[in-house]
């Protein structure tokens, strides 16, 4: 275990955590807190122990050269800190990991002890799920949360799941019964090309948590590499004419749920971040070029054309959560007191 010493006084700190596994479909989630890594040139100040909650029978340690030296890297979780400047500066604490094959609470409460001893004020943790969404289309993602007041406050959705869940269910429950506020971001990936990487479902989990904490995020390459995602499978579902089809019945149903959000509040949002990227993370009253109408074309042009595009013809290697088990949620906590023991 690496101490806390050498840590700095963190401003408004936000942890914000991931964990590859069941909850982490097309690794969408875990890619995401890499980026922020990446970005921001995360510091690594703790590494949990990997004796303590990983089975390495299933997450196997892997060998590697250090000149002539061999040397081991076990699986883990680990903690870094980025220091975010600007006009409004904030913290971030970043964990990321492998969902544990033991001891879920023991996990979640260590975890916790980081978050109170930096003074984090908010916990939010990314997921992703297989679901019958259609690649052409804008990834959704869901705000979730147990607390009733933050979910008036930060507009998210109270969850009432009930079912199997993950560490992301029983992390976010550990956050409430110790009056730590948590959310969970949760991006719908697509069940019939649910192969990693898929940059676009990272995207969007950035965009919602961008939203979320009010903080610029840098995307870097994301956005020509989820372009290019979409290619390519555009191109390996061109020949499958089921395939075809059923994309379109998933396209027809998303957009028939998704026309009384189709104005107002939902445009309102996707256009404030569009000035915001335009101008720099500025604010919307100050991008003057182009204006509501750039933004309109720019969002035609990156819409995704409908039913031609098409999923790839193979089946997903790892189907993971389905849809119909709503891990969008924190799921209650009898499923990971089970897995904690």
């Amino acid at each position: 275990m690496i101490e806390l010493e050498g840590v700095p006084e963190l401003v408004d700190p936000v942890m914000v955590a991931a964990f590859e596994g069941w909850n982490d479909a097309g690794d969408a989630a875990s890619t995401a807190v890499a980026h922020l890594d990446k970005e921001w040139k995360g510091e690594v100040f703790a590494a949990l122990d990997a004796e303590d909650y990983y089975d390495f029978q299933v997450n196997r340690p892997t060998v590697w050269l250090d000149g002539g030296t061999r040397k081991i890297t076990w699986p883990t979780t680990r903690l870094s800190v980025v220091r975010v400047g600007g006009a409004k500066p904030r913290d971030l604490v970043l964990v990321r990991g492998i969902e544990p094959s033991m001891r879920w609470r023991s996990f979640c409460n260590e975890l916790l002890g980081f978050a109170h001893e930096l003074g984090v004020e908010l916990v939010v943790i990314l997921g992703a799920l297989l679901g019958d969404t259609p690649h052409t289309r804008p990834v959704p993602v869901s705000g979730v949360t147990s607390d009733p007041d933050l979910a008036r406050s930060m507009n998210l959705e109270e969850t009432r799941y009930e079912g199997p869940t993950g560490i992301v269910g029983v992390l976010q429950e550990a956050c409430t019964h110790a009056g730590v506020p948590a959310v969970s971001l949760w991006a719908a990936v697509p069940h019939y090309v649910s192969q990693p990487p898929n940059p676009k479902a990272t995207m969007a989990l950035l965009n919602r948590l961008e939203d979320l904490i009010d903080l610029r995020i840098p995307l870097g390459e994301l956005p020509e590499d989820a372009r290019a995602w979409q290619l390519g499978v555009d191109q390996l579902a061109a020949e499958d004419s089921e395939v075809a089809e059923y994309v379109q019945t998933l396209e027809e149903a998303r957009d028939t749920a998704e026309l009384p959000e189709a104005s107002g509040e939902a445009i309102a949002r996707e256009f404030e971040r569009y000035l915001r990227r335009r101008d720099g993370g500025s604010g919307p009253g100050h991008a003057t070029e182009g204006g509501e109408g750039q933004f309109l074309r720019d969002r035609d042009r990156d819409r995704d054309t409908p039913h031609d595009r098409t999923k790839p013809p193979y089946p997903p290697a790892d189907p993971g959560p389905r849809p119909e088990e709503k891990a969008e949620g924190d799921e209650g906590e009898a499923a990971g007191e089970d897995a904690s023991d």
